[in-house]
């Protein structure tokens, strides 16, 4: 009997078993205890999903990609020079209209204000000085000193009105020029108080009009004072606004030229083409716009400097001239209705009537004022009613010196005289002086305010039509840009 035999060699050939490959012996995976672990075999393995990137990161990419070739690096050059062209017309429309409406201020709205601060003063000055002046003559006072009065008291209360039209509700400047308000017609019936009194022979009209005086030298002058210095702080903030060089746009306009010939270079060195019609015109607007800037505001610069320097510091001084005239005046006439119930003693023990000495301090302030004056006037026009007030302010001081010595004599009519003029006739009186000095102040005055206009009316025209020339010319430059880089673009397609 024939067996199979047992060992491991190949079947016959043609059996039609298939052969297995022969796999070495495995041992089970085991677990943390060293048990056999079963394992779960996984049909698919899932890839995680990268994070969606953002549109902005994706467009910095495009953008990457866009300028690393010739035409994405033009069309990058062009928008960066448009857009340096609209900001540098934006900036420039923006500062030259910030100036130019500084300056229209100047002429029409803050000067004319300080002015008008300046006249109220004057104007209650000079009726406190007619007042006494019309005390003092008593049923001799003229119609000619009433009618100043009271002209002068229509004159303070219309430019209050005015004034208070254009201040801010609850300002400083509103509250002061509602306190004259009030005084205002205090005032007027102390005076009248004073006139009836005196007109009857009474002494307690002297009293009346010492009152009217107090209240407007220690309180309505002072309010004045203080309303005019506020209005000539809005004027230097508007010259202030008005004359600084726009250095922003400056600085925009030289890089936009330099982008721009920047731009001209690279595209001549790489195409060998002198101009590009596009870009040649835009450089052409920016350098108008720019060479417009600097010349206009340098034109307005000046003229607005020359209407400070020449209009309102001649202004300022004119006006305080006029108002120590006004006060030495005043005083000198109260020296006379006082009688010497008001004193002052001086730090060497020397006992002097108040007003006396107020109108020494009053009278030393006209001098030096006429001398500024004189010194700040560029023209003989402007020299000449100052030399004259100052001749007339030298006889008044003379003629003072003869009623102060008959009035230290005890001869009060001849001081009086000397003050007032005899039987109301001002000839030789210090009166005529006052009148000669006031009307000479006024004089320049006028001169000096129209030498300011001009020179503030030559500023602002110099920048007239800069806002709207600047935005439509930097417009126009950008579009010459983009039509200058798409012509470029062209020759790519």
């Amino acid at each position: 009997m024939t067996h199979p035999p047992t060992s491991s060699s190949a079947p016959p050939p043609g059996s039609g078993l298939p052969t297995l490959p022969a796999m070495p012996p495995t041992a089970p995976p085991t677990g943390t205890a060293g048990t056999a672990a079963t394992t779960t075999p996984t049909s698919n393995t899932v890839t995680p999903t990268p994070p969606r990137r953002t549109a902005f990161a994706e467009a910095i990419d495009r953008l990457r990609a866009a300028v690393t070739t010739e035409p994405g690096r033009l069309r990058a050059i062009g928008a960066v020079l448009a857009l340096l062209l609209v900001a540098f017309g934006a900036i420039t429309a923006w500062q030259s209209t910030n100036r130019a409406t500084a300056a229209d201020d100047v002429l029409h709205s803050s000067q004319p204000l300080s002015s008008d601060a300046a006249d109220i003063y004057r104007s209650l000055a000079d009726a406190n000085t007619m007042a006494t002046s019309g005390y003092l003559a008593g049923l001799q006072e003229t119609s000619a000193t009433r009618e100043r009065y009271e002209s002068d008291v229509r004159t303070a209360a219309a430019k209050l009105v005015t004034a208070a039209a254009n201040s801010d509700p609850g300002s400083p400047s509103a509250a002061t020029i509602t306190k004259l308000n009030e005084l205002l017609p205090r005032y007027k019936g102390l005076v009248e108080s004073a006139r009836a009194n005196n007109r009857q022979g009474f002494p307690v009209g002297g009293a009346y009009l010492r009152t009217a005086n107090n209240t407007m030298q220690n309180q309505m002058l002072p309010a004045a004072e203080d309303l005019y210095q506020k209005e000539n702080q809005r004027l230097s903030t508007d010259y202030g606004d008005a004359t600084p060089y726009p250095w922003a746009a400056i600085a925009l306009g030289v890089l936009a030229l330099a982008a721009l010939a920047w731009a001209q270079r690279r595209n001549y060195r790489r195409t060998n083409r002198v101009l590009n019609h596009g870009l040649v015109a835009a450089t052409a607007a920016t350098a108008v716009v720019l060479l417009w800037l600097v010349v206009g505001h340098s034109v307005a610069r000046a003229g607005l400097n020359g209407s400070y320097a020449h209009g309102v510091r001649s202004l300022n001084v004119l006006h305080d001239a006029r108002i120590a005239s006004l006060k030495a005046r005043s005083d000198e006439n109260l020296t006379l209705v006082s009688r010497g119930a008001e004193t002052k003693t001086l730090p060497d023990g020397t006992v002097m009537d108040a007003y006396d000495w107020a109108y020494d301090q009053e009278i030393g302030t006209l001098g030096k004022t006429l001398a500024q004056a004189a010194s700040l006037a560029d023209d003989s026009a402007g020299r000449s009613p100052v030399q004259v007030a100052n001749q007339s302010m030298k006889v008044w001081k003379s003629r003072h010196a003869q009623a102060r010595q008959a009035n230290d004599s005890g001869d009060y009519q001849k001081a009086r005289d000397k003050v007032i003029g005899a039987a109301g006739a001002r000839s030789q009186s210090t009166g005529e002086c006052f009148d000669n000095v006031d009307a000479s102040l006024a004089s320049a005055l006028t001169h000096e305010t129209d030498e300011f206009k001009n020179a503030a009316e030559n500023g602002r025209k110099a920048m007239t039509g800069l806002p709207v020339g600047s935005a439509v010319l930097t417009v126009l430059g950008a579009a010459g840009v983009l039509l200058g880089i798409g012509r470029r673009l062209s020759e790519y397609r």
